[in-house]
């Protein structure tokens, strides 16, 4: 299963991220309190081997193409309105996150190209991520294809395992559910995170 830790803004936290396992790591670039600038990453991703993701709401395509060459990133994680066209334009690798609200939300999944990976989050007015809150599991149920599916919002050390046993996703994006406080990571939750998930898989 693919593992993304997202918030990053602190150099011992990315190291800590690929010690345990992680496959990524994300650095948001939109308004937030773990907002960091392309010259923070480009020091913080400094000599890491792991995937890199740009997390970006609603932003010009020029500027991702900017920060994404100035900062090496492996993936864009587009967290606005970005249409399917949008993405086409953007090209490479790209996460689309999909904020769920009820069953017809879900529908937008289908709208982009099957390259694209899906990210879920919770639905939360006014707030793009990072909420701590969770998706409804009803809604979760209807899903009918999780092969390219990365669940967030609300994710724990505690829960995931649940969701993870339940819904058999590509993969996972922790955030607030793993920090001391916002865009600081804590160590001793991100490696409690990897003992059940190592638990899950064995």
């Amino acid at each position: 299963m693919w593992i993304k830790l997202c918030g990053m803004t602190q150099q011992q936290d990315v190291e800590c991220a690929f010690e345990l396992g992680a496959d990524a790591v994300g650095f948001i670039f939109a308004s937030s309190p773990r907002q960091v600038t392309p010259e923070q990453v480009t020091q913080l991703a400094d000599g890491i081997v792991g995937l890199k993701v740009g997390v970006f709401v609603n932003e010009s395509i020029d500027r991702i193409r900017h920060i994404r060459s100035q900062c090496h990133l492996d993936i864009i994680q587009l967290h606005g309105d970005e249409s399917p066209e949008y993405c086409r334009q953007l090209g490479g690798k790209i996460m689309k996150a999909v904020r769920v609200k009820d069953r017809e939300s879900l529908k937008r999944i289908d709208d982009y190209a099957k390259n694209i990976l899906i990210l879920l989050d919770a639905f939360v007015p006014h707030q793009r991520g990072g909420t701590g809150k969770h998706i409804a599991t009803e809604l979760l149920d209807v899903v009918p294809d999780m092969s390219r599916i990365i669940l967030a919002g609300g994710l724990s050390p505690e829960n995931v395992p649940e969701l993870v046993r339940r819904y058999q996703p590509y993969g996972i994006d922790v955030n607030s559910g793993i920090e001391a406080s916002p865009g600081v990571k804590d160590h001793k939750k991100m490696k409690t995170l990897f003992r059940n998930i190592n638990v899950l898989m064995d």
